[in-house]
């Protein structure tokens, strides 16, 4: 199916948990004249003001900063807020369904409760290890700082471990946002769990097959698996501090299970744990598991890498891979020009806003960059091309005509046509992005 121009066809996942089943996508029309400036939430809010009022979703700030709204759109994890209509195909239906591996609670409303559980199993608060009676002085330029970047800037939307797909094959793993809260805090020197927050997230970090899912979809450019593998390396530097890990909860309610299930039919496997209620197996799977005495379980990667390795082992190699993945990703990426439009397309006199679509690529991890570009075209040839991005808390700023300035409606921040703040919060102007025009194409450079 496709959608004309200005009329897009809209398809969102419905379930009403009075009428139960597998829930189903209804689909609606919606005129969407301005896409650069319509964004996704936008559009389920109209869509429930003008046409469903029965139509279920979260969203508090609508300005990227509370992660309320993160949502499947088009097939990838995003926040409605952040996420512009311009930023898919146009010859594409919009389809919005719920985030992934959560329990949907009502139409795009999931229920957030295992995700907070697993926060609060990383240990997520800072615990002192020495109490200072003045605030701890932290130099800019300090390594630790450097370090932990961005990563403490994750807003718990849920969309990293809606992309993962070992969530739904680890119940106990604590996913990618419980252990980037966590390696911010064993970053930090001024902690007091150090010893006990390492082993616990060092007994998730197994499960992670570091395919960059989490890295592609965060809306704050946080790499989970890069504090995934900084954990490892940390593993390898700290092999004293580490101590054997007790069974994870989630397993050993599997085993609490096991004994008071019936005798499973013979499988080939002789764990008579993880196949006990599953449907007669093929004789393919019949051999998933080799045969063992009674005394030996099957034993999933975690127990085997703990018991059977070692937890030492587990660092050495864990550390390795850290070590391989996280020193490319410290590496600088390289300035690219992107194109935006041709130059007579961009009305003179006026700030238009205009869609920035570009690949990234940080050593060996690439992925698609959608975000808004604000350009100022004063007369032929004078260009300014701003970012959108507001430099207090990354919120997106746009232009009131009517005022004739640039706005961020999130803190009452203000800025004049050069970009200058003249109120609220922002530490500084607005970024300008270097640009030329080649072959009548207007062109800024990205990083």
């Amino acid at each position: 199916m496709t959608s004309q121009p200005t009329s897009r066809t809209v398809r969102v996942f419905r379930y009403d948990p009075a009428e139960g089943g597998d829930g189903h996508f209804d689909a609606y029309t919606l005129d969407i004249p301005a896409p650069e400036t319509t964004t996704i939430l936008d559009v389920l809010l109209r869509l429930q003001r003008e046409q469903d009022p029965s139509l279920s979703f979260r969203f508090a700030c609508r300005v990227n900063m509370c992660g309320s709204c993160g949502m499947v759109i088009n097939g990838r994890e995003a926040l409605a807020c952040k996420t512009n209509v311009s930023h898919l195909p146009p010859a594409q239906d919009i389809t919005i369904r719920p985030l992934n591996h959560f329990p949907v609670i009502k139409d795009l409303v999931v229920d957030m409760d295992p995700f907070f559980a697993k926060y609060e199993d990383a240990l997520p608060f800072f615990e002192p290890a020495v109490e200072h009676d003045e605030p701890y002085a932290i130099k800019p330029d300090d390594q630790a700082r450097i370090d932990i970047g961005m990563a403490t800037d994750c807003i718990a939307c849920g969309c990293c471990v809606s992309s993962c797909t070992m969530v739904n094959h680890h119940a106990g793993y604590a996913g990618p946002a419980a252990l980037n809260r966590a390696f911010t805090l064993l970053a930090d020197e001024r902690d007091g769990l150090f010893e006990a927050r390492l082993t616990r997230a060092l007994d998730s970090c197994y499960a992670c097959r570091t395919e960059f899912n989490c890295t592609e979809v965060c809306p704050k450019q946080i790499s989970g698996t890069r504090a995934i593998k900084y954990i490892q390396r940390l593993a390898l530097k700290h092999l004293k501090s580490l101590r054997p890990l007790s069974a994870h909860p989630v397993e050993e309610a599997a085993k609490e299970r096991a004994k008071d299930a019936p005798k499973p039919v013979a499988t080939g496997c002789s764990c008579g744990v993880h196949h006990h209620d599953a449907p007669a197996a093929s004789p393919a799977a019949a051999t998933a598991c080799p045969p063992a005495g009674p005394e030996l379980a099957c034993a999933s990667r975690r127990t085997f890498l703990t018991a059977a390795v070692g937890a030492g082992a587990v660092a050495v190699l864990g550390g390795i891979l850290g070590t391989a993945a996280v020193a490319p990703t410290q590496v600088r990426t390289p300035a690219q020009w992107v194109p935006v439009a041709a130059l007579k397309d961009i009305p003179v006199g006026e700030v238009s806003t205009l869609p920035l679509g570009y690949t990234r690529t940080q050593a060996f991890h690439s992925e698609q960059v959608q975000s808004t570009l604000l350009v100022r075209h004063d007369a032929p040839g004078q260009v300014l091309c701003f970012s959108n991005t507001c430099p207090h808390l990354g919120c997106a700023v746009s232009w009131d005509p009517l005022s004739s300035r640039f706005k961020c409606a999130c803190h009452g921040g203000a800025f004049d046509r050069d970009g200058n703040v003249i109120a609220g919060p922002p530490p500084r102007g607005l970024t300008r992005l270097p640009w030329k025009v080649e072959d009548g194409i207007l062109k800024v450079e990205v990083v």
